[in-house]
């Protein structure tokens, strides 16, 4: 059996990462300035005997992974289906067209995959038609039932087993078209096994674990990045009936001029958020020069700048706004005020406070000539 020429990388990255408390399927959270799924992709991109790397993804995904994977060279993703047979099965009819003579299968969880592992598995395709690396298991292993003891297993005979899997292209692909409505595989080589086909076994690596839960992520990577942004809005007074003031309208004898509907309040929210993300400011994703704009509601613009944090993987932790000026009194609007910019957020409406305080009769405000609002907005962008 000859070593395989062409060789390619499937990346199977289309679960949504159920028993990981996230907002996010946790192959997009961060590790290490980057994401679960970049480190777990990268090996492959850079190995030089891989010929391209395949990456599947989830339905509603791709814009997580155009961010998480623009630095890197790749074919274009395709979507994957209901479970990890199907997601691969799709990957390789993707693949088909560039005629491959071997194919590596790994899972976007396993971010710690390694070059001298990759090389194992390669160099594991001279022994069979189907790798799998495989770890010793050390501990005592027993057959429970109903929660008594029923044997002790020869933890000799067992292995742990691991990712990337290598394969000769042509049989696994036609063993998933053979098997595509059996029952869910857990892994690609039992495709092999269920045909009677060896499966070798290469040294696996300690380092390459599973990212399930939160605890099997490196304690650097657990410790929150709280991000702390700064917003500060100012709308000047002109002659009218009312204000919009943090997503309510208030009845009082003057108006706010602004190019959109002038929400001094939720300005502020908007680009404390921004700033918190350092996504530039609310005049660069909104211009006051647009008349797309023209008298049109904030509160999108705040769901603008809320789907921005976390679109980055973040979670908006609590929101501090000060309305700074001598009217209106914001005291019997603060709750519905809250209730609404609570409502925009997606949040409890314990982590909203909406403050008011005069400059006591000094300067623009005090001469009742704007309004003005700052806001200190806490996210956490490591959402879990």
């Amino acid at each position: 059996m000859s070593a395989p020429k062409k060789i390619y990388a499937l990346i199977v990255a289309g679960g949504s990462g159920t028993r990981f408390d996230s907002s996010l399927p946790k192959q997009y959270l961060p590790l290490n300035d980057k994401t679960i799924i970049y480190h777990a992709v990268t090996p492959f991109a850079q190995h030089p005997n891989i010929m391209g790397v395949q990456v599947v993804i989830g339905q509603g995904t791709e814009s997580l992974c155009h961010d998480a994977l623009k630095d890197l060279d790749l074919l274009p993703p395709v979507i994957g289906g209901a479970t990890r047979h199907t997601s691969v099965f799709n990957g390789l009819k993707a693949l088909a067209v560039h005629e491959p003579d071997a194919v590596l299968v790994h899972d976007a969880a396993r971010p710690f995959v390694s070059a001298d592992l990759i090389n194992r598995v390669i160099e594991g395709l001279n022994q069979a038609d189907a790798v799998i690396p495989v770890i010793a298991v050390t501990d005592t292993v027993k057959k429970v039932v109903d929660g008594f003891v029923q044997q002790t297993i020869d933890r000799e005979i067992l292995k742990r087993v691991q990712t990337p899997q290598g394969f000769d292209f042509q049989t696994l692909y036609s063993l998933h078209q053979r098997f595509q409505n059996q029952p869910t595989f857990t892994d690609d080589a039992g495709l092999f096994e269920a045909a009677g086909l060896p499966v070798y076994c290469a040294q696996g690596d300690k380092k390459n674990i599973k990212i399930t839960t939160s605890e099997d992520l490196p304690m650097s990577s657990r410790i929150p990045d709280i991000r702390v942004g700064h917003g500060y809005d100012v709308h000047a007074i002109g002659q009218g009936k009312g204000i919009m003031l943090f997503g309510c309208f208030i009845p009082c004898d003057f108006s706010l001029i602004g190019h959109s509907d002038a929400d001094v309040g939720l300005h502020s929210i908007t680009d404390a958020l921004l700033g918190a993300i350092g996504d530039a400011d609310i005049g660069h994703h909104f211009s006051p020069n647009s008349d797309q704009w023209k008298g049109a509601d904030s509160a999108q613009f705040l769901k603008h700048a809320a789907d921005r944090v976390r679109a980055m993987g973040g979670r908006i932790n609590h929101i501090d706004a000060t309305l700074i000026g001598e009217k209106p009194k914001v005291v019997p609007h603060r709750e519905i005020m809250r209730q609404r910019v609570a409502e925009i957020l997606d949040l409890p409406i314990d982590r909203v406070s909406i403050k008011a305080t005069t400059t006591e009769k000094l300067g623009f405000c005090g001469r009742e000539e704007g309004l003005a609002a700052t806001t200190i907005a806490t996210i956490i962008l490591n959402g879990f």
